[in-house]
């Protein structure tokens, strides 16, 4: 699609935000107000730009949520903790704010899930941070996406398994409790592997120039870089790892890739041969994601990626939480979504009521050559998918 005709489908959508979705009669009642959380502005505002369309997808699937007028409300998070605290603070004084879904950052949404939970309100977040259903989880916060413990184990053991000769690793990881987490996690799979770990470069959250990383992973000779970076940090520490010609030297794995959308970005030219863990791939024949495919084409004439995807399901599992408890209490709202069983974009999806966490697949992708394509978004095959989970006795989560 044109980006002219992108920008008219994502406008004609976006007016909806400040106004009753759906043709309506007057109610008596206040209308209901669902918020979404996304980085709009920022590092991390094309994140946010596809997070707010999936968003609005399942909010124009309902005109009304129990006899009340169903509106949608962005808060630029600016994918700054601090500003997403504030801003959810106002909301929720100043408006009565409840209903939340969203956030890019994982610490962004830790901060935010505490004032959620104080208020009573619900929230479910498409981060990866494994304390958002670990030790920080609490009653009123659910994650869809798969964590940084599954989607190291989905990436790094198919991926040895696939290439029995890599035996050195590198990694280079951004130093936030996102990248911790992955970084714990892949030590131990190391181990388990019985390969080396022969080193890791730490950036800062504002990095983009990568060259003296690289030529640290270089110098240590791995059989595979692992990137355990995220978003625009990702794609710019690959396409510089392209340019030092690192392709030629070592097998690269982007751990938690950003989907379709980083994909175009890159180009066949970077991704070919990479492999890519994904939480997301439009191709999956699932019934949802055919519904979701299709809707999205229609709406906004692109194929769907990863956070229009999570934000889609997360948004929509909330509002069918709304329907299903009958009511707009939280701790109600809660409740109907424990135990929950759906169909998602990855086939049926569970929330397990331990710990609050969607038990769904995540992706070992790999890059194809350009001559592979059947069209422009044909970037990467499914090598992998599965399901790794932590056993809820052992996250270090007891709901309150």
């Amino acid at each position: 699609m044109q980006r002219r005709t992108l920008l008219k489908a994502g406008l004609a959508l976006g007016a909806l935000g400040s106004l009753p979705l759906g043709a309506h009669r007057a109610f008596a009642d206040q209308p209901l107000t669902f918020y979404g959380l996304k980085s709009m502005s920022g590092a991390f505002a094309s994140y946010g730009k596809y997070a707010d369309m999936g968003s609005r997808l399942a909010i124009a699937e309902h005109s009304q949520l129990l006899g009340h007028p169903l509106k949608y409300k962005v808060i630029d998070t600016e994918g700054n903790a601090g500003k997403a605290v504030r801003k959810v603070q106002e909301a929720i004084g100043q408006d009565g704010a409840r209903f939340f879904q969203g956030c890019t950052l994982s610490s962004s949404a830790l901060a935010v899930s505490k004032e959620i939970h104080k208020a009573g309100g619900v929230f479910m977040t498409p981060v990866g941070a494994d304390e958002i259903t670990g030790k920080d989880c609490n009653a009123s916060t659910f994650r869809w996406s798969v964590p940084t413990y599954g989607a190291i184990r989905e990436t790094l053991v198919p991926m040895s398994r696939q290439l029995p000769q890599a035996k050195r690793w590198y990694t280079i990881t951004p130093q936030y409790v996102f990248g911790d987490a992955l970084l714990d996690n892949a030590r131990k799979v190391f181990a388990e592997l019985g390969v080396e770990h022969i080193g890791n470069s730490y950036h800062s959250l504002q990095e983009q120039e990568f060259s003296g990383y690289l030529t640290n992973a270089i110098a240590a000779k791995p059989d595979v870089l692992v990137l355990l970076n995220f978003g625009s940090q990702a794609s710019n520490a690959l396409r510089q790892a392209v340019n030092f010609g690192i392709k030629e030297r070592m097998k690269v794995l982007m751990v938690w890739s950003a989907g379709l959308d980083q994909f175009q970005e890159l180009g066949s030219d970077v991704l070919e041969g990479v492999y890519l863990g994904a939480q997301y791939w439009h191709q999956v024949d699932t019934p949802l994601n055919k519904q979701l495919v299709a809707a999205t084409r229609k709406a906004y004439g692109i194929n769907p990626n990863y956070p229009l995807a999570a934000d889609y399901i997360g948004t929509k599992v909330m509002l069918e939480a709304i329907i299903k408890a009958g009511s707009l209490d939280g701790a109600a709202v809660s409740a109907a979504l424990q135990g929950m069983r759906f169909q998602g974009p990855t086939g049926e999806e569970l929330i397990r009521p331990g710990d609050h966490q969607v038990l769904k697949d995540y992706y070992l992708l790999r890059g194809k050559p350009q001559g592979q394509m059947r069209d422009e978004d044909d970037l990467a095959e499914v090598i992998s998918s599965g399901r790794s989970f932590v056993e809820v006795d052992h996250t270090g989560c007891a709901l309150a």
